[in-house]
């Protein structure tokens, strides 16, 4: 098992210390499941082990869609599955590492979050308000990792009902269109339970400026226009929007992250390695396709600033004679250090999904306004020049969310999936055979198919 899986065991098996990242609690290697009445105390430990079990995802989903996306590749001599199964397919969906994968850990946290819903009203220590605001908390945290499982899993049926009777059978398979329906059902609940000034517990340094009930509003709210983009539903993102917290004079990188670290007990990125001699590299295509800076020389600001040179590397096998293999001489910079937090969403983003949906909604000026406040201040671009029309924004919407948000969460193979246009990406993939494929979706875990 590779460096990065084995990192993401580790997450499932222990809670960090009381270090940088304040997600101890009392028996990381076996918390017990809540019970009614909690203390505060026992409610902040909740809402730790909530985030820990998101935490155990978010690092290997970064890599394996940057992967799916062709924002990465990992050649890893010791694993080809990385540049075989990942590239070329089958995917395994009897493995929890590779096509079986960002199912269990996601569920986890949800089936956490559950256990904390189901007793929350009892906690006699809090007051209602206190008692709505970890309500929506969790629903807002539920949203999130079933965004991850549906992301991944595009095409499939996934059960949604989970985690409520842990002696009941299993949760019924539910559509795609009723899994997002649901999403967006606990989005929306969360947004009527956050209320009062203050959390009943300590959130990480990672939710800095979002940390009373009315600020994470503004994180749910971001997370409810992301999925109206995705849904089609502009007009609703467009609103979603406004309540977000959405500033195109703020920093750009303002947002909620994922804590890391080195303390005692802690966890470090594992996407913080070597730019030379790992064996994660960045894929080529974001070298050849980003545009010139003003004055035309030097190339994208952020892909300056998140890959540089190193030596190269190649891998992977074809039926061809000679054998196609996969080369890239870029190495990650992204995630400098072990400590360097991942975004779960940030304020670049929701720039870029108002001008998306405002090229939804023929708003062509909006667009490119917000189009060029990410070219200018992120990229270092030029003002955008080209046609002024929905096809030739769409794809400058598109190049400039894969530059902002590569190596952050599968965004390049979510986005150009969606627009059916993952050819554009798809420039140096293997003729084969076994040709590369961009995958659709992920399989369902063959453990999930079998008799219920």
């Amino acid at each position: 098992m590779t460096p990065i899986k084995l990192t993401r065991l580790a997450l499932a098996l222990m809670a960090t210390g009381a270090g940088a990242c304040n997600y101890d609690i009392v028996n990381p290697n076996s918390p017990g499941v809540i019970g009614e009445n909690p203390s505060a105390a026992q409610v902040g430990a909740a809402v730790r082990g909530i985030l820990i079990a998101t935490r155990q995802d978010v690092a290997d989903w970064a890599l394996d869609g940057a992967i799916f996306g062709r924002e990465a590749y990992r050649i890893d001599p010791a694993d080809p599955r990385f540049v075989q199964e990942m590239m070329q397919g089958p995917l395994d969906a009897g493995s929890r590492a590779f096509g079986g994968d960002h199912w269990l850990e996601p569920y986890s946290a949800i089936r956490s979050a559950n256990d904390l819903l189901a007793v929350i009203a009892t906690a006699s220590a809090l007051t209602p308000e206190q008692q709505s605001a970890v309500s929506g908390f969790a629903h807002t945290m539920q949203a999130y990792n079933f965004i991850i499982i549906l992301d991944s899993h595009n095409q499939d049926q996934i059960p949604i009902d989970v985690g409520t009777d842990a002696g009941g059978p299993p949760a019924a398979f539910a559509t795609n269109a009723q899994a997002w329906d649901r999403v967006i059902s606990l989005l929306d609940q969360a947004a009527t339970e956050l209320l009062g000034t203050a959390f009943p517990f300590t959130l990480p340094p990672g939710f800095t400026g979002f940390t009373t009930p009315a600020a994470f509003l503004q994180f749910n709210r971001a997370l409810r226009a992301r999925v109206a983009v995705y849904r089609g539903d502009f007009t609703g993102a467009l609103t979603y929007l406004t309540q977000s917290f959405l500033d195109p004079v703020a920093p750009l990188d303002r947002g909620v992250y994922m804590d890391f670290g080195t303390g005692p007990g802690d966890v470090a990125n594992p996407l913080a390695v070597s730019d030379q001699t790992s064996e994660n590299f960045g894929h080529p295509l974001l070298e050849t396709q980003a545009q010139l800076q003003v004055g035309g020389v030097l190339r994208d600001r952020r892909y300056l600033t998140k890959l540089v040179k190193r030596p190269p590397g190649s891998g992977g096998v074809t039926n061809t004679t000679p054998v196609q293999l996969l080369t890239s001489d870029l190495g990650w910079i992204r995630y400098p250090s072990p400590s360097t937090p991942i975004p779960l969403i940030k304020n670049e983003e929701l720039i870029l999904l108002r001008a998306e949906a405002s090229i939804g909604q023929s708003d062509f000026v909006t667009a490119v306004t917000d189009i060029n406040t990410v070219r200018q201040t992120s990229g270092g671009l030029p003002p955008y020049a080209g046609v002024v029309d929905q096809p030739s924004l769409l794809t400058e919407l598109l190049y400039n969310k894969r530059y902002s948000l590569m190596y952050e969460g599968g965004h390049s193979w979510i986005d150009y999936r969606r627009y059916n246009l993952t050819s554009q990406i798809a420039g140096v993939d293997r003729a084969g055979p076994p040709p590369d494929v961009i995958f659709a979706t992920l399989p369902i875990p063959s453990a999930e198919l079998q008799p219920r």
